[in-house]
């Protein structure tokens, strides 16, 4: 701290000297704390990396390899972002952490769970006619087991800003913190969108991630409603919801747009900016703020507009997103409304074919410059400790547009504008890199990193079909294998195994789940034994490949308390296969392997040692193979920071 003395030539008494040099002690605060930025880009991918690197593209990238260090990162068993993200947050592998899917189960019901945070109602109300009033708040649990390396940090007096890590809902931080992967929108889900168009046969119809309206064109005016949470203050239930109208105009494709307060005009294929919007919980005391866009598609012949999954608005939020609470709004006023669901960029609407290829594109470069503005923010104010910066766009990309690269994918699609996608998504990443070492200096240290790599998905495995075929899983209608969906159609008494998740496969354990027909013990290990021979030997008849290199045993290959709540096996798919959309929410099709031809093309949910991340630091890397969980070591190492006792990790930085 300055003390604002000015120095002048004045003789002192040797004892007023001594008095002032004590104050002097006792104004300076301790010296700044090191400085360590972490960039964390999910889903790089070393091989991609080096190659970009190699043909020149990549300069930032180059410098850092050449200067400092690059070797890849290992993963996580599953290679999962909410479990590998967990993993360098805790120092811990799954089994200490207890995230080891996206979805969970209750044993109990064999409902599946969302992983990563439940909500807690309040289960203190009163009754006021049609109203029920709580009379204290609800709370949301995160569901990450163990302590965040940033905790222990904090603890030593070290600063800390954690800008969107996922596996952090509600966000947990005696610093500044702002929630990332799991933080749901304003309806609780991971991101629903809305499309309007006179096109429809039914109502509605909902898609995975979204939900269609019908709607009519009338005197040149369409009139619907924005569908928001349910409404917890009403007796009756139901959700929410707000009247906006959009006026065409009759010769022009443009339309003049009624959202509450607000009016703006749209042309064709144009975005609005943020529109925040309330929907009335209870009248006068509470409104549920949020924000979204809209995008005006088409005008005629066919009238289709699409809104984004309505935000919970950083300014006003209905629940914590950010520690300080107050800070995302702090950020809302330097960078104006920002997306704070999940991951925003709109895979569901391409898979669903409500974007085209372009629009999506468009969609997810708005997701990028958001996060590129909010890192120059970051990066501005940050004077001491540590900064987390994250960013989606490659692994969502790499998600959606691996089949414009690869003509070996089976749903390869030639745009000779998306073709090179990839690697623009890179060069953006080397972009944002050459921004961040403009900020470092010879006392930072400087860490990018990814969670996991990338392969791509070109078959699909339903995998509880092939439970069916083996005799491990009975049906009660064999007849009844699709569009059956939680695993209804399940005859549990005669049901050894079940999968559920990308990559859990659960055991029908007597005393554990609720119809449980496996003994534990013997008979427990001997269904174990059988299934992991079993899966290793499966074969693909089209093309002679074995899908399935790995299967992890949880309660032999995971540490920590938290093993009794894994999947009893975790499956390693190789490379090009993945499971299913239907398998993992427990649907039996009648085949077990199809070519995929979605637009999801690229994947990562594979045996983890086909998909390390990566590591690149202004430091030496110690360590031949460091693995995410040694990362965690090497951050806490960098200010002295003893590790907890739980956490299995190394240093990996000289």
């Amino acid at each position: 701290m300055k003390t604002g003395f000015k120095v002048v030539s004045v003789a002192f008494p040797s004892t007023l000297l001594m008095v002032l040099a004590v104050g002097l002690m006792e104004q300076t605060e301790p010296p700044p704390a090191k400085k360590v930025i972490i960039l964390g880009i999910d889903g790089m991918d070393p091989g991609l990396l080096k190659r970009f690197a190699d043909e020149g593209a990549l300069p930032h990238f180059s410098k850092l390899m050449k200067d400092g260090d690059f070797k890849p990162l290992q993963t996580t068993m599953p290679p999962l972002s909410p479990v590998a993200w967990s993993t360098f947050i805790t120092g811990t592998d799954p089994g200490g952490h207890a995230i080891f899917d996206f979805i969970h189960r209750d044993p109990k019901t064999l409902m599946p769970e969302f992983a990563m945070a439940r909500t807690i109602p309040s289960d203190w109300t009163v009754n006021v006619g049609p109203w029920v009033i709580p009379l204290h708040s609800g709370r949301i649990e995160l569901l990450r087991r163990g302590r965040a390396f940033w905790e222990l940090l904090e603890e030593e007096g070290v600063p800390t800003t954690i800008f969107r890590i996922p596996s952090n809902f509600p966000p947990t931080s005696e610093g500044h913190a702002l929630s990332g992967m799991g933080t749901p929108d304003i309806l609780g889900t991971p991101g629903t969108f809305s499309f309007y168009t006179d096109q429809l046969t039914h109502e509605t119809e909902d898609v995975s991630g979204g939900r269609l309206f019908r709607v009519s064109v009338q005197d040149s005016k369409v009139a619907a409603d924005l569908l928001g949470p349910d409404n917890s203050f009403r007796k009756a239930g139901g959700k929410m919801a707000i009247p906006f109208e959009v006026l065409l105009d009759p010769v022009e494709p443009v339309a003049r747009f009624l959202v509450q307060d607000h009016q703006f005009i749209l042309k064709e294929g144009e975005w609005s900016d943020w529109v925040r919007v309330g929907f009335d919980a209870l009248p006068h005391l509470v409104t549920v703020s949020a924000i979204g866009r809209f995008y005006l598609k088409q005008v005629r012949p066919t009238f289709k507009l699409y809104v984004t999954p309505l935000q919970i608005n950083p300014e006003d939020p209905a629940v914590p997103i950010s520690t300080p609470d107050d800070w995302s709004a702090n950020l809302q006023k330097e960078l104006g409304y920002f997306y704070t669901q999940e991951l925003p960029e709109d895979t569901k609407a391409f898979s669903a074919g409500i974007f085209t290829p372009g629009e999506f594109w468009d969609q997810s470069q708005f997701v990028y410059r958001e996060s590129r503005r909010a890192l120059d923010y970051a990066l501005r104010n940050f004077e001491e400790g540590l900064l987390f910066f994250y960013f989606s766009t490659v692994d969502q990309g790499c998600h959606m547009l691996w089949g414009y690269s690869d003509e070996k994918h089976p749903g390869f699609r030639r745009d000779a504008n998306l073709a090179g996608s990839i690697r623009v998504l890179y060069q953006e990443m080397d972009e944002a890199l050459g921004r961040v070492m403009q900020s470092v200096d010879d006392d930072t240290t400087l860490i990018v990193m990814s969670d996991h790599g990338f392969n791509p998905f070109y078959w699909e495995v339903n995998l509880n079909s092939w439970l069916v075929d083996k005799g491990y899983v009975k049906l009660k209608d064999l007849t009844q294998r699709d569009g059956v969906t939680l695993f209804q159609n399940v005859d549990w008494s005669g049901t050894q195994a079940y999968a559920l998740g990308l990559n859990g496969l659960y055991v029908n354990l007597r005393g554990r789940e609720s119809n449980g027909i496996v003994s534990q013990g013997a008979e427990y290990d001997q269904v174990l034994d059988r299934l992991e021979a079993d899966l290793l030997a499966m074969q693909d008849p089209r093309n002679g490949n074995h899908p399935i290199t790995l299967v992890t045993r949880t309660h032999r290959d995971l540490k920590g308390t938290n093993v009794a709540s894994a999947p009893d096996l975790i499956i390693g798919y190789n490379r090009g296969y993945r499971s299913s959309w239907k398998s993992p929410l427990g649907e039996f099709p009648r085949e077990v392997f199809l070519d995929n031809r979605d637009p999801w093309s690229g994947d990562h949910s594979v045996d983890y040692r086909l998909v390390p991340g990566i590591l690149l630091s202004n430091r030496k890397i110690s360590l031949d193979k460091p693995a995410l969980y040694d990362l965690t070591v090497g951050v806490l190492d960098e200010y002295g920071v003893r590790k907890l006792p739980a956490m299995i990790g190394q240093d990996c930085l000289d």
